[in-house]
C-alpha cells in the first residue's frame, strides 16, 4: 500500500495563449497521463459531496486551513473505473486519498443505498458512509472539465491544464453521457495546476513562466455551486 503524503498544490489563471506556450514547452520533457487519448486530453468528470449546511463550500470560500471534501470521479465517461475521492487540506498542504468503486456500489450511492458500505473493510468507503449517516453528508453537484496533464518524475510534479469547465446544474446523473452542462468560466479561461512532493525543480518552474499568468485560490467546485 502507497503511503499517503500531503503535497504542494498552487493553481494559476491562464489565457489562452499561454495554455498553448505552456503546453509546447512541457511536452519536450514531460510524459503525458495515462489517461490521455490521441489529442492528449481527457475528460474528467467529478461528483462532489456536501452536507445540507453547505460546509465544505463555505469552509472553501472562507479559506478554512484544514478542510476536506469527498467526490466521486471518472475519466472519459468510462463507468468501469470510478474512483471515490477524499481530498484534505492543511495549512496550504494537500492530500488525496482514492479507492476504484463499482458501476453498481456508485449507482447504489447515487439512490441513497448505503447499506453495502456499512459491511465495507476499506476505511475510506466506512468514513464516507459514517458521514452521510451522521452529518447528511449527500450529492451535491455535478463538474465537468477537459484535462490535459504531465507528469515529471524528479519531485513528482504533475502539472495540469484544465479547460472548458462546465457544470451540470441541479443534476447529479454522474453516469450519464450525455447529460446536458453549461461553461461556468469565460471563454479563454483555464487553470493550471502544479502539484509536487517537497520541491519545485528549476526546470519546471522556467517553463511555468510566461508573460500573463496570476496564482489563485480556485475551486471547480465552488465555482459550480453558483449555478445550482
Amino acid at each position: 500500500m502507497d503511503q499517503l503524503k500531503f503535497r504542494h498544490e498552487i493553481k494559476h489563471c491562464i489565457n489562452t495563449l499561454d495554455s498553448y506556450i505552456v503546453r509546447s514547452r512541457l511536452k519536450h520533457i514531460m510524459k503525458p497521463d495515462d489517461f490521455a487519448l490521441k489529442d492528449g486530453k481527457y475528460k474528467v468528470r467529478s461528483l462532489y459531496f456536501d452536507n445540507p449546511y453547505d460546509k465544505a463550500l463555505l469552509e472553501k470560500l472562507n479559506g478554512t486551513g484544514k478542510r476536506e471534501k469527498f467526490r466521486i470521479r471518472l475519466y472519459n465517461d468510462d463507468s468501469s473505473f470510478i474512483k471515490l475521492e477524499k481530498k484534505s487540506k492543511i495549512r496550504g498542504l494537500t492530500l488525496k486519498e482514492a479507492i476504484q468503486i463499482s458501476d453498481e456500489q456508485c449507482k447504489a450511492i447515487l439512490k441513497g443505498d448505503l447499506s453495502w458500505m456499512s459491511n465495507s473493510e476499506n476505511p475510506l468507503i466506512l468514513e464516507l458512509y459514517m458521514k452521510m449517516k451522521n452529518e447528511v453528508l449527500q450529492p451535491k453537484t455535478l463538474v465537468d472539465y477537459t484535462r490535459e496533464a504531465y507528469r515529471y518524475e524528479p519531485g513528482n510534479v504533475r502539472i495540469t491544464i484544465d479547460g472548458h469547465i462546465k457544470t451540470g446544474l441541479f443534476s447529479k446523473d454522474l453516469l450519464n453521457p450525455v447529460l446536458p452542462t453549461m461553461e461556468i468560466y469565460p471563454s479563454g479561461y483555464h487553470i493550471l495546476e502544479v502539484k509536487y512532493d517537497e520541491f519545485l525543480p528549476g526546470i519546471i518552474s522556467d517553463i511555468l513562466q510566461t508573460n500573463e499568468h496570476r496564482s489563485i485560490s480556485v475551486s471547480k467546485y465552488a465555482a459550480s455551486r453558483l449555478y445550482g
